[in-house]
């Protein structure tokens, strides 16, 4: 796998608009162990293997346990999430397989008991701008961090 541009060289102004809206983002009140989950999970969702290095690392690094790491592809089966995150982790699937979901009600309705208004707006700028940097980190190959074994 080649990385096929290195849009930090080519296009630096867009870049800079990017990561100035994941700042902005990211001051906009939610707790800093749902943004790492909701980015993690939408990216599994995409299949960005730079996002989903980049974000347990992340979360790993702010407390995140393993054991939560490990099961969030499989958290409607988990007792570990709380109705919190549970809400956010099902807008976030609506939000990205949108195509396909349509973002139902029902789930809106769940996210509206546990998030207020300007919280769920915040959340659905998380989940709309991970699912912008998935898509660029894919579309450009873009090559997570690795540390080989030596044979």
């Amino acid at each position: 796998m080649q990385n096929r541009i290195d849009a930090r060289q080519v296009a630096p102004e867009l870049m800079e608009a990017m990561l100035s809206l994941e700042q902005r983002v990211a001051e906009a009140g939610l707790e800093p162990g749902l943004r790492h989950l909701v980015k993690i999970r939408a990216s599994q969702i995409n299949g960005c293997a730079y996002c989903v290095h980049m974000h347990t690392r992340e979360a790993r690094k702010d407390g995140e346990s393993e054991e939560r790491l490990y099961l969030l592809s499989a958290w409607r089966e988990s007792p570990l999430y709380s109705e919190r995150e549970r809400a956010a982790l099902a807008w976030t699937e609506a939000v990205t397989k949108i195509a396909e979901t349509g973002a139902p009600d029902a789930d809106y309705e769940a996210l509206r008991m546990h998030f207020t208004e300007k919280e769920a707006a915040a959340l659905t700028f998380l989940i709309s701008t991970i699912n912008a940097w998935n898509r660029l980190a894919i579309a450009f190959r873009t090559i997570h961090p690795m540390k080989l074994k030596a044979a």
